[in-house]
């Protein structure tokens, strides 16, 4: 197992990553909030994550990585009022949206998706023990959480507590011991869906459910990793790990890693109001999920990077020239007869790209990799018929670079057809029927085959 290295967002810097389990890797990252369409933004962060799980698997770590979903929260009651259905209704419907992007990502799977409505009692049950250790108090009809309790409260994020005025980031409200107190169980009385609890019949608040999610579904207090986007750091991510220093001592997770912000062409900020919102289902019904991939590949994951249409066609144009060398070395394989089961890659151009992903996910010097391999299997290529030692290693060491990256590829096979018509064309070549062999040439090259 190499050496591998990251931005953790509490140290500030790019640090050594060491497992909490040797061998082992875990990862938690914030899902969506299902009550309407995800942006394209919110799939910034899963396309970064998933290419750092691809990155331990490499290197021999086992994996267990898990995202939630969000489906109890003020913004889908609204929905569901506006529309005449039930929150079930709502989030089922969005889920089930967004499932249908990230179906087109090429997605490693993850180990599990749960829901915060899964674990309404285990957010009770750690609410409880907050209360029990003095952690959390009841201010009217509602339990807060004391973050004065928590000596280095704001030292993940990097926010000075006193320069956050009560009214921008934080809840105002009189009964709380702190205006930076934040609610863990708010008694409601509207008509939005409501439990009951030893703390009166109400809602959970947002900040606890990925805390108990994430001690619950892994089995343990902490994670290696916990992400999402560069937005979450305060006060979510802070509030999480406030919670988990009191309910047993630990910081939740080992390493903090946040994601750039997506913003519209010229770095204006996205939004609803200015209308200028990309949503990942309209996007991705116009271009492939290769070509959001390398889209988002275009800047490292902890800076910005500027949504454009341009920017997108260039992606897509790359992610079509990547596929598209592959399966020529394919098609060239099996016209010549070359098995390409159990070929072997490159190992040092393998290790050299891992190295680049290893180094705090640098993935644009990975493509430089990737690219220099594009050219080598064009310049075998070339050759009508090239050493059957250089069609295996090339095509194992693209198929490689693009397993690191997540790019897809759908293996083809050669036709009846296509072998007749490359036989045709090597025949007119070698007997100097030049137009005739131009005219195939051209027509094995719009079929993808040459």
């Amino acid at each position: 197992m190499g050496n591998i290295r990251i931005f953790d967002t509490k140290a500030g810097q790019v640090v050594d990553f060491k497992p909490l389990r040797p061998g082992r890797f875990t990862m938690y990252y914030c899902g969506p909030t299902v009550y309407n369409y995800v942006h394209l933004g919110n799939l910034r962060p899963v396309i970064v994550f998933d290419i750092l799980t691809r990155l331990f698997k490499a290197e021999g770590y086992q994996t267990k990585v898990v995202s939630n979903y969000t489906d109890i929260d003020d913004k889908i009651i609204n929905e569901a009022l506006e529309e005449k259905k039930t929150e079930r209704e709502i989030s089922s419907f969005y889920i089930d949206a967004y499932q249908d992007s990230l179906a087109k990502l090429n997605l490693l799977p993850l180990f599990y998706r749960p829901k915060a409505s899964e674990v309404i009692e285990k957010m009770e049950g750690f609410i409880g023990v907050l209360l029990d250790k003095g952690y959390a108090y009841k201010a009217g009809d509602d339990v807060y959480f004391r973050t004065s309790r928590i000596a280095d409260y704001g030292s993940m994020s990097h926010t000075i507590i006193e320069n956050n005025q009560a009214g921008k980031r934080i809840e105002v409200n009189d009964l709380k011991e702190s205006p930076y107190d934040f609610a863990l169980w708010k008694k409601t009385a509207d008509q939005g869906i409501k439990f009951d609890s030893p703390f009166g019949r109400g809602r959970p608040g947002w900040h606890t459910e990925c805390v108990v999610m994430i001690k619950s579904v892994f089995g343990q207090p902490m994670v290696d990793v916990h992400g999402g986007g560069f937005d979450l750091k305060f006060p979510h991510h802070e509030n999480e790990r406030a919670q988990s220093i009191g309910y047993d001592g630990t910081p939740l997770a080992s390493y903090w890693m946040h994601v750039g912000f997506l913003t519209a062409a010229g770095g204006v900020k996205m939004s609803k109001s200015l209308g200028n919102v990309v949503l990942a289902k309209d996007c991705l019904s116009r271009y492939s999920g290769n070509a959001l991939r390398l889209f988002f590949c275009q800047s490292h994951y902890r800076a910005p990077i500027a949504y454009s249409d341009e920017a997108m066609e260039k992606a897509e144009a790359d992610g079509r020239r990547y596929v598209s060398t592959l399966q020529k070395l394919e098609y060239r394989a099996e016209w010549l007869n070359t098995d390409l089961n159990g070929a072997k890659p490159d190992a040092e151009v393998l290790s050299k790209a891992l190295g680049f992903l290893a180094d705090d996910l640098n993935v644009a010097n990975a493509l430089t990799v990737l690219e220099r391999q594009v050219r080598v299997a064009l310049t075998i290529l070339r050759q009508l018929r090239p050493r059957p030692e250089d069609l295996r290693t090339s095509y194992a060491t693209l198929a490689g670079l693009y397993d690191f990256l997540g790019i897809k590829f759908d293996h083809v096979a050669l036709s009846v057809d296509g072998r007749e018509e490359m036989e045709e064309f090597e025949k007119a070549h070698s007997e100097h029927r030049f137009d005739a062999s131009d005219e195939l040439r051209a027509d094995l090259i719009k079929k993808g085959i040459l």
